[in-house]
């Protein structure tokens, strides 16, 4: 193996994947799927569907222990309610604190356990897909590009110069990545971005506003929502 994606089943690492087959070929890319104790299954049947798509092997890796005493909106043992505006809203409420659906340091955490595997697999590159919008005002840390680069100076020299991650959006908005994805005619419409595990997405939570709006910025609608 080539690459390894990290794989949530929604909109931007599903184009991750695209970008990794597109380059390395699919034989050559293995997809990580990470659950965390989240409230439903809905993202770990979207990246399946997605991984099916493309051909590629799905590793799965369970860390919801780590996360048990958070209080994070998004974990099965909160009792809070996933916030239901935008996030530039929810952050004039939080004092410019992560907002209540950030994990405590997920994306250090999968990128870590990533790390281990992919070099176990003969791996040289992790993609996953932090995007300039997630990081705006704080919201989410974890997919900023200063928390980008020392990562990947962290896996690099840790790995013995064997590994590096990529964030090709961590500089672009979530209309860039949806640009990119019906450029590379990624399968879009199998990805799940919403908080909530219902039937459809709710399409009032800080995510799936951005989703809409990225797909509308790109002249079409969002086809989870048709």
């Amino acid at each position: 193996m080539k690459a390894m994606v990290l794989c949530s089943g929604g909109l931007d690492s599903t184009t991750c994947l695209a970008l990794a087959v597109e380059k390395y070929g699919k034989d050559e890319v293995l997809a990580l799927s990470i659950s965390y104790g989240q409230k439903h299954q809905k993202e770990i049947e979207a990246a399946r569907a997605v991984t099916d798509f493309y051909g590629v092997p799905l590793r799965t890796l369970d860390l919801a222990q780590i996360f048990a005493d958070s209080d994070c909106s998004l974990l099965q043992g909160s009792t809070a309610e996933i916030p239901k505006s935008t996030y530039a809203e929810q952050l004039t409420e939080t004092d410019g604190k992560p907002v209540s659906t950030y994990v405590p340091f997920r994306n250090g955490l999968f990128l870590s356990s990533a790390a281990s595997i992919a070099l176990s697999n003969g791996c040289e590159v992790i993609y996953y897909g932090a995007h300039a919008d997630d990081a705006a005002g704080n919201a989410y840390p974890d997919c900023s590009d200063e928390f980008n680069n020392a990562m990947n100076t962290a896996i690099f020299i840790g790995s013995g110069k064997q590994l590096s991650i990529e964030a090709p959006f961590v500089n672009k908005t979530k209309a860039d990545v949806v640009a990119e994805g019906l450029r590379l005619k990624a399968p879009l419409h199998l990805t799940w971005s919403c908080y909530e595990g219902g039937d459809k997405p709710c399409g009032l939570c800080g995510t799936c506003r951005d989703r809409a709006a990225a797909f509308a910025a790109n002249g079409i609608a969002d086809p989870a929502l048709s």
